[in-house]
Protein backbone atom coordinates (compact mmCIF):
# COMPACT_ATOMS: atom_id res chain seq x y z
CA UNK A 1 0.00 0.00 0.00
CA UNK A 2 0.96 3.58 -0.54
CA UNK A 3 1.91 5.26 2.71
CA UNK A 4 1.24 8.94 3.36
CA UNK A 5 1.88 10.42 6.81
CA UNK A 6 1.28 7.13 8.64
CA UNK A 7 -1.81 6.32 6.59
CA UNK A 8 -2.05 3.26 4.38
CA UNK A 9 -3.92 4.11 1.18
CA UNK A 10 -5.14 1.63 -1.39
CA UNK A 11 -7.84 1.46 -4.06
CA UNK A 12 -11.03 -0.51 -3.38
CA UNK A 13 -13.22 0.36 -6.35
CA UNK A 14 -13.55 2.58 -9.42
CA UNK A 15 -16.80 4.14 -10.63
CA UNK A 16 -17.42 6.00 -13.87
CA UNK A 17 -21.09 6.77 -13.22
CA UNK A 18 -20.67 9.51 -10.60
CA UNK A 19 -20.49 12.45 -12.96
CA UNK A 20 -20.09 12.91 -16.70
CA UNK A 21 -16.41 13.14 -17.61
CA UNK A 22 -15.25 12.02 -14.17
CA UNK A 23 -13.99 8.93 -12.42
CA UNK A 24 -14.42 8.13 -8.72
CA UNK A 25 -11.92 6.04 -6.82
CA UNK A 26 -12.97 4.62 -3.47
CA UNK A 27 -9.95 4.30 -1.21
CA UNK A 28 -9.27 1.82 1.59
CA UNK A 29 -9.15 4.62 4.17
CA UNK A 30 -12.79 5.52 3.42
CA UNK A 31 -12.20 8.50 1.16
CA UNK A 32 -13.62 8.95 -2.32
CA UNK A 33 -11.60 10.86 -4.89
CA UNK A 34 -13.30 12.22 -8.00
CA UNK A 35 -10.97 13.16 -10.84
CA UNK A 36 -11.65 14.29 -14.40
CA UNK A 37 -11.10 11.54 -16.94
CA UNK A 38 -9.25 14.12 -19.06
CA UNK A 39 -6.32 13.62 -16.65
CA UNK A 40 -6.00 10.12 -18.12
CA UNK A 41 -6.14 10.37 -21.95
CA UNK A 42 -5.89 6.58 -22.42
CA UNK A 43 -8.94 6.03 -20.22
CA UNK A 44 -10.82 8.89 -21.88
CA UNK A 45 -10.56 7.12 -25.23
CA UNK A 46 -12.08 3.88 -23.90
CA UNK A 47 -15.74 3.22 -24.57
CA UNK A 48 -18.15 3.25 -21.65
CA UNK A 49 -18.27 -0.55 -21.73
CA UNK A 50 -14.45 -0.83 -21.81
CA UNK A 51 -14.19 1.48 -18.77
CA UNK A 52 -16.32 -0.94 -16.78
CA UNK A 53 -13.73 -3.69 -17.37
CA UNK A 54 -11.23 -2.40 -14.79
CA UNK A 55 -9.05 -4.39 -12.43
CA UNK A 56 -7.23 -3.47 -9.23
CA UNK A 57 -3.89 -5.05 -8.46
CA UNK A 58 -2.39 -5.20 -4.95
CA UNK A 59 -4.69 -2.35 -3.82
CA UNK A 60 -2.20 0.05 -5.42
CA UNK A 61 -2.62 -0.18 -9.18
CA UNK A 62 -5.44 -0.29 -11.67
CA UNK A 63 -5.73 -1.01 -15.36
CA UNK A 64 -8.25 -2.03 -17.97
CA UNK A 65 -8.58 -5.07 -20.20
CA UNK A 66 -8.13 -2.89 -23.31
CA UNK A 67 -5.13 -0.89 -22.02
CA UNK A 68 -1.54 -1.91 -21.53
CA UNK A 69 -0.86 1.01 -19.18
CA UNK A 70 -1.04 0.54 -15.42
CA UNK A 71 -1.97 3.46 -13.15
CA UNK A 72 -1.29 3.81 -9.44
CA UNK A 73 -2.99 5.41 -6.46
CA UNK A 74 -0.33 8.12 -6.74
CA UNK A 75 -1.58 8.93 -10.26
CA UNK A 76 -5.05 9.52 -8.82
CA UNK A 77 -3.68 11.80 -6.15
CA UNK A 78 -1.28 13.54 -8.55
CA UNK A 79 1.81 12.94 -6.40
Amino acid sequence: MCKFKDTQIGIKKLDFNVKRGAMAAFLTDGREIIVPISMFPDIKHLTRKQREDWMIMDDQYFSFENLSRIYSVKDLMQL
